[in-house]
């Protein structure tokens, strides 16, 4: 016999709780010294990246020369003939960019957006809204056909979002999330009662 417990607010809305091992990685701040080694990784990526650019021309003298390349790489085909990207959503996308010449103001995008997704991880200031930024990043990377460190870089920052609570707890987010009363400054919760449910356990053979 085992017991599966559920909570049930004054609603009547049942909320199933969390395992122990996702309450410890994504709730507790021991486990913050875990995310500040995934959050200084990630964000040195972002950031040497975001500064290579910065400090080269072809991205910050406003002709967009630094992506243009990329863009037609990626609209192009491989030596089988076949698209490099494969969706043609984001094909028509990356080509209405080409075509109303926006490279110049979408390479400042590109360029401080991964310079504060990097300053924002290593500080561990908004680690949430950091580590989101630059998932969508990598994924606009990948979409248009390249991969380098891109998978392992959005893996990472899908479990930071999961972490946002506790990923910056040695970091800024100490300090900055209890501003906005979340998580650690929270309203009395909702009275609640506990059901205790037993489970039969499965038969013997």
């Amino acid at each position: 016999m085992f017991k599966v417990e559920k909570v049930t607010d004054t609603n009547g809305r049942v909320w199933i709780q969390d395992p122990p091992i996702a309450r410890f990685l994504f709730q507790g701040t021991l486990a913050s010294w875990f995310w500040l080694v995934v959050r200084v990784y990630v964000g040195y990526d972002f950031l040497t990246a975001g500064w290579h650019k910065f400090t080269t021309p072809e991205w910050m003298n406003g002709t967009g020369a630094g992506i243009i390349g990329f863009w037609k790489g990626a609209l192009g085909t491989t030596a089988s003939g076949a698209p490099v990207i494969t969706f043609d959503w984001y094909r028509n996308f990356l080509q209405f960019l080409l075509d109303t010449n926006s490279a110049g103001w979408f390479s400042y995008v590109i360029v401080f957006g991964e310079l504060a997704v990097g300053i924002g991880l290593i500080l561990g200031a908004f680690v949430g809204l950091a580590a989101t930024g630059g998932l969508l990043m990598n994924m606009a990377f990948m979409l248009a056909g390249t991969t380098s460190t891109n998978p392992v870089l959005a893996i990472l920052g899908v479990l930071l979002i999961l972490a946002w609570k506790n990923a910056g707890y040695i970091g800024l987010d100490r300090y900055l999330l209890p501003l906005f009363g979340t998580p650690w400054k929270q309203a009395p919760p909702v009275p609640a009662k506990i059901k205790v449910t037993a489970v039969p356990a499965a038969a013997s053979r």
